[in-house]
C-alpha cells in the first residue's frame, strides 16, 4: 500500500483528527474518523424503519437508516449495527446480514461505512433515543424515494437500494404477514 512522504497532525477532536500529508503529487488535507455502520431494518410486515434527525452540518433533519460510529473499544461492525438498531429504533433484530461497505467521501476522508440488512421483531422494546423520530414506511416506497433522488443521505440511499436486491433479506423475510 502506498504511503505518504510525510504526515503531520494539524487538529484533533473527539471524533475526528486532521492530518496534512505530502505525496509526490502534492499536499493533501485528510480527515480521519471512526468507521461507521448503517442498518436497513425491515419489520415482519415489510416496512423499513428509518430515523429522522437534525444534522447540524447541513442545518436540517434528514431521513436515514439507523447508523452510528464504531467508537466502542473492541466492538466489531456487526455488534455495533445491533446496538445502533436498538438505540435508534427500540427494535431488536431477528436476523442480520452484511451487505457490503463503502468509503463515504474518499477525496478527503478515510471514513468507511459497513452496511447491514436486518429483520426485526414485530414491536419495539424501547423508545428511540432522544432527538430521533422513527419513520416507518413500506420498503418499496423508501426504495422508490431513493431512486428518485429524494433520499439525500448517500449512505441511506445506497443501503436501501442494496437491501431491495439482497437475496438473503428476501429469504429471511419470507412471505409477508397480511
Amino acid at each position: 500500500m502506498p504511503e505518504p512522504i510525510s504526515a503531520r497532525e494539524v487538529w484533533s477532536g473527539r471524533y475526528v483528527h486532521v492530518t496534512v500529508e505530502e505525496w509526490p503529487s502534492g499536499e493533501y488535507e485528510m480527515v480521519h474518523k471512526h468507521h461507521a455502520v448503517g442498518v436497513v431494518p425491515i419489520t415482519p410486515e415489510g416496512d423499513v424503519l428509518l430515523v429522522r434527525q437534525f444534522r447540524p452540518p447541513v442545518r436540517e433533519s434528514l431521513l436515514e437508516v439507523p447508523a452510528g460510529l464504531l467508537d466502542v473499544d473492541g466492538e466489531d461492525a456487526l455488534t455495533c449495527a445491533v446496538r445502533e438498531l436498538f438505540e435508534e429504533t427500540g427494535y431488536r433484530h431477528r436476523e442480520i446480514g452484511f451487505m457490503g461497505g463503502v468509503f463515504l467521501s474518499p477525496g478527503f476522508t478515510d471514513e468507511y461505512m459497513h452496511l447491514f440488512w436486518a429483520t426485526t421483531d414485530p414491536m419495539p422494546e424501547a423508545t428511540p433515543e432522544e432527538g430521533i423520530e422513527l419513520v416507518r414506511m413500506p420498503l418499496d416506497r423508501a426504495v422508490a424515494a431513493a431512486r428518485a433522488g429524494r433520499v439525500r443521505n448517500v449512505s441511506t440511499a445506497l443501503a436501501l437500494l442494496l437491501a431491495e436486491a439482497w437475496p438473503e433479506l428476501s429469504e429471511a423475510m419470507g412471505p409477508l404477514q397480511p
